[in-house]
């Protein structure tokens, strides 16, 4: 088996919200933050024949890039690493103990919406970037602007940026920035008032499931 430039790029953003990852037999994969704030699905091209565990899934992409074109044999204890066309060098990457993986043990539902828009891969990039740059730890969705900023300092700098137009419905919708470990992209983006969101992503197949901060509150009568 070979992994599309798709999949790898799906691996190495996960590998942001988690090291470790269990792929399961199929061509689904999930992951989940150690705090079980963040939880990511993806299905990809590729068909994996065994459910196999990975504890630390940077060195297992910097495994694959000591090959120009790797090919993939997943034996029954280990993957067998080796040149497409050639078998003069090979590695040889062990599975993991999937009991000392952190995985997620059923599929998330997302409750009702309040709030659902469409975030450009411009928007979020801009916002991300403007995060950085004025060091906001904080992201506040309210009245159809995306926000950030350091939400306990009052005269802390803030980014602004209105991203649909208002329905008239009263909330505040926290986010930590540094949850929002999501591929660069554009997304359909939901947001319930049980404190949970849910980005997919428009171009492949990928969504994220994002807690909110305790003090997010929505009201329908403003």
């Amino acid at each position: 088996m070979k992994l599309s430039n798709e999949t790898k790029e799906v691996l190495k953003n996960f590998s942001t919200i988690n090291q470790n990852l269990v792929i399961k037999e199929g061509s689904n994969i999930s992951t989940m933050s150690a705090m079980k704030n963040i939880i990511a699905n993806a299905t990809v091209s590729e068909d994996f024949p065994k459910e196999f565990a990975i504890y630390d899934l940077n060195e297992f992409l910097a495994s694959l890039s000591l090959f120009t074109k790797p090919e993939l044999d997943f034996k029954d204890d280990y993957v067998l690493i080796t040149e497409e066309g050639s078998k003069d060098k090979a590695l040889k990457y062990w599975y993991s103990d999937p009991s000392v993986v952190t995985t997620p043990t059923k599929e998330i539902t997302m409750p009702s919406t309040e709030v659902s828009y469409k975030l450009s891969s411009s928007t979020l990039s801009e916002v991300q970037k403007a995060a950085a740059v004025i060091g906001a730890p904080d992201m506040l969705l309210e009245n159809g602007n995306l926000k950030v900023t350091d939400k306990k300092n009052s005269t802390a700098n803030d980014y602004q940026t209105e991203v649909f137009e208002s329905n008239g419905a009263d909330y505040k919708f926290w986010f930590k920035v540094e949850n929002l470990k999501i591929i660069p992209g554009t997304y359909d983006v939901e947001m319930s008032a049980k404190n949970i969101s849910r980005f997919k992503n428009t171009s492949i197949d990928v969504e994220y499931y994002i807690a909110l901060e305790p003090e997010s509150s929505y009201s329908a009568n403003a």
